[in-house]
């Protein structure tokens, strides 16, 4: 994609997204996830099985993830261990939210474009040194439910995963609706399942803030014309190298900064796929619960579907 049709694909899809008001605390996309899709959400429980759509957090570094979390024990201590009377086991946990191995949510205010944030909102003066002002990820302090979709390109292509470097399409999209025989539509939270982790888990972590395989960025038409609430992928979302000049993440500014669609990025859909290849469906009700750190740009996050 040139800088050109970036440049075009972006205004219209500004002008699609543009901020409206609030309603019930839902801000950009969300606005699509209405209290009646949510209550309509509920019917995808079937099984009354629940699985995760997180990876367990990294705390050895990689060349993936040179700063991971830290988990540091903090007591009791070793004398108190043995000892009579009541203790308790502590720890400390701390993580850089926006890296390329743990599964995490990316708030309105993440993405920085031309000098502003979702809406026209100027980052400056926004996004301070103490938080953000605005479009944080208070803006999911209620946390996210609705009809989860997931389509399996891999599976679609005959393969195990998709190397790093390709790229999801809206054909490839709407080519894994018909295999699958689902449709995302009005308020999903849409996943799209590229094979990521499964390539990590058995060839071992690269260096993905280089190469990865994501969605392309004309594909960002296809969720606003499905009119879906929230996107996720078992990678970044976006593919390394970019597909446009000089615009590293095409598919966060289009996304988040464009149309106001919150990303989750590094999720993990390998327990999920084969329970939905299993049953025959690949829709299920999906809870997403940030946590509730105030004025942040994102938040660590663990998925939820329930079948």
């Amino acid at each position: 994609m040139t800088a050109r049709e970036f440049r075009t694909l972006y205004e219209r899809l500004r002008l699609r997204g543009a901020a409206r008001p609030a309603v019930d605390g839902r801000c950009g996309a969300l606005r699509h996830l209405t209290p009646e899709r949510v209550a309509a959400a509920v019917a995808e429980v079937r099984l009354g099985r629940t699985v995760s759509l997180a990876a367990p957090i990294e705390t050895v570094p990689g060349p993936d993830d040179p700063e991971p979390a830290v988990h540091r024990m903090t007591g009791p201590g070793p004398a108190e261990l043995g000892a009579d009377g009541l203790h308790f086991a502590t720890d400390r946990f701390a993580m850089n939210v926006h890296g390329d191995a743990d599964s995490h949510l990316d708030a309105l205010c993440h993405v920085v474009f031309d000098g502003e944030l979702y809406g026209g909102v100027p980052a400056s003066g926004t996004v301070t040194a103490e938080g953000a002002r605005a479009l944080s990820v208070d803006v999911v302090g209620n946390g996210i439910v609705g009809r989860g979709v997931l389509l399996d390109v891999p599976r679609l292509r005959g393969v195990p995963w998709l190397e790093p470097g390709d790229q999801v399409t809206s054909a490839d999209l709407t080519a894994a609706e018909a295999a699958q025989g689902v449709r995302a539509g009005p308020g999903d939270l849409l996943l799209v399942r590229t094979g990521h982790r499964l390539r990590r888990t058995e060839r071992g972590p690269w260096n993905a803030a280089t190469a990865r395989a994501g969605l392309h960025p004309s594909a960002v038409e296809f969720l606003a014309g499905r009119e879906v609430a929230v996107l996720g992928g078992d990678g970044n979302n976006d593919t390394a190298p970019s597909a446009v000049p000089d615009v590293a993440f095409p598919v966060h500014v289009l996304a988040i900064q464009a149309l106001g669609l919150h990303l989750m990025d590094y999720l993990c859909f390998e327990d999920l796929a084969p329970v939905c290849a299993r049953e025959g469906r690949w829709s299920f009700l999906c809870v997403v619960a940030p946590l509730r750190l105030s004025g942040a740009t994102g938040s660590p996050v663990n998925p939820v579907a329930v079948l």
